[in-house]
Order: structure tokens, then C-alpha cells, then sequence
């Protein structure tokens, strides 16, 4: 058994309940227990939505972060007044960095709006650049250094070297592995380390093949020759469902749905249920 609901997305399900923001968050269950993928970019809206949809958050038994920044972890203070103490937290070792956004000459913060005391506090921290197993059959995809192809970066992201604010390298970005009966699923945050580059990583480092990729692919900035030959690529790999959502972008929406058929490519707003057969 594996269903997967959206909690929050840029865009809920029209004529539903559910409240939108520019963040994301899945529910994930399996037969082994409940996860939850990132917490959306506000405790209010996340709130909300489990509530709307029936989700209680003191039954999971575990939280994943894919990546740091506000839109994917800004749930979290509100969240923790729902969950059990010392829940496992799953994220990459790079996760506590501060991250930052260039406005002007100025540079805010768009990290975590936690300190590292209050994380170890209330979770019980599973920080690491190799995949780690969540559940049975769930795992991090563990940091994706190989990235010889487009990445999804933003030129305003950076973080402090100590001496002075570089580049946003992303080392914390990774996303979830789910087993299933026929391949495997890989769900995405923001997939700041690149599509192709994420999956490439997958593929080597699992034995099972890829058939379903979900989430956000940050795909919003790509050009179309490049979009044409991610959906080419993904074409050759057989993937046979592709569920985008967040900071994928209308284009390649589009794009993938030529390349790969309108059956195959669909939209995964808040309020999407993924009812998929686990391994």
C-alpha cells in the first residue's frame, strides 16, 4: 500500500477546502507507517490542509526536509505543537547552514527559522550526506554531488563562507526513493541539484528503475531544448507517470506533455491523492 496526498502547493484543487501558498508539502503512507515531506512555507496553510483533508499529524511517524529553505520548512514551529516528542527528522548534513536571497545589496535570510538547539529539542535528528532509510522501502536519496547537467538554482540564492556570501551550492537539496511493486518513485522538493542530475544519482545508486517522478523539479527557468531532452531522457528511462507541481513551471508542463504523451505528464496541486502500489 502506497497513497500519496499533497498537503500544499502554489495551487489547491479547484472547489476544495484547501488553502494555497508558494511551498510544498506531501503526506506519504506505506503499510510500515506515515512520513511527512517537507512542511510547506506556513504553519497556518499547513495546518489548514491536514486538518481539511483528515491528516492527523501526531500518528506520523517520521518528517523529511528536503532542502532548507522557508517555502519547504516554514510549517515546522506550528507543526511541532502536533507531534510526538523526539519524532526522527530526516534531512542532509548541510541543513543547518543559514541560506540567503540578494535583494539589492542587502541579503535576507530564506533559511530555516529555527536554530539548531531547538531542532535537537524536539526532534531526534538523522542529518547525513548518504541515503537513509526512513521506512521500509522509503529512503533519502542522501546528497547529489555528481551534476554535470542543469541545475535549479536561482542567481539571488547564496549562503556566508564566513568571509563573504558565494553562491548557493544546494549541498543540502535531495529528495525521497519509494519502493514500489514495478520500480521506483522519486519525489522531489524543489530539486535544486537538477533533475536529470537527481535521477542519474537515483539510478546508480538504486537497483530498481525509475517508473513515477512527482514534486517540484525546478524546472521553471529551463529553456525548451533543454525540457525537450529531459523528456526525451525520461522517454528512454520508460518513467511512466510524472505528477509536477511547485517550481516545475507551465513550460515544462507542457513540454513533457508533447514529448511524453498528455496520459503520462499531469499537474499535482494541493489536495492530489496518489494511490500507488508499494513493493
Amino acid at each position: 500500500m502506497l497513497k500519496i496526498s499533497c498537503v500544499v502547493e502554489n495551487v489547491a484543487r479547484r472547489s476544495s477546502v484547501l488553502w494555497a501558498e508558494h511551498g510544498l508539502s506531501f503526506w506519504i503512507e506505506t503499510s510500515h507507517g506515515r512520513l511527512l515531506f517537507d512542511t510547506g512555507q506556513s504553519g497556518a496553510v499547513l495546518l489548514h490542509n491536514l486538518d481539511a483533508l483528515g491528516l492527523d499529524a501526531a500518528t506520523l511517524d517520521a518528517l523529511a526536509i528536503s532542502h532548507a529553505h522557508y517555502d519547504h520548512t516554514g510549517g515546522l514551529l506550528a507543526l511541532t505543537e502536533r507531534l510526538a516528542p523526539g519524532l526522527p527528522l530526516y534531512a542532509n548534513a548541510d541543513l543547518l547552514r543559514s541560506r540567503f536571497s540578494q535583494r539589492g545589496e542587502a541579503y535576507d535570510a530564506i533559511g530555516l527559522s529555527v536554530d539548531e538547539n531547538w531542532l535537537r529539542a524536539h526532534f531526534t535528528l538523522h542529518l547525513d550526506d548518504a541515503p537513509q532509510q526512513i521506512l521500509p522501502g522509503v529512503w533519502t536519496t542522501g546528497a547529489i554531488t555528481a551534476r554535470p547537467h542543469l541545475q535549479g538554482y536561482s542567481a539571488r540564492h547564496a549562503v556566508y563562507n564566513g568571509e563573504q556570501y558565494i553562491a548557493d551550492p544546494y549541498r543540502d537539496d535531495l529528495s525521497l526513493v519509494i519502493e514500489m511493486s514495478a520500480g521506483v518513485l522519486v519525489l522531489c522538493g524543489c530539486c535544486h541539484a537538477g533533475l536529470l542530475n537527481t535521477l542519474e544519482h537515483v539510478r546508480r545508486t538504486f537497483t530498481h528503475p525509475i517508473t513515477v517522478v512527482a514534486g517540484g523539479t525546478h524546472l521553471v527557468s529551463a529553456d525548451t531544448a533543454t525540457l525537450t531532452e529531459i523528456a526525451q531522457t525520461l522517454a528512454a528511462w520508460n518513467v511512466c507517470r510524472v505528477y509536477l507541481n511547485h517550481c516545475s513551471g507551465e513550460d515544462a508542463y507542457y513540454v513533457l506533455r508533447q514529448v511524453l504523451g498528455g496520459d503520462r505528464v499531469r499537474t499535482c496541486p494541493a489536495g492530489t491523492f496518489l494511490d500507488l502500489e508499494a513493493s
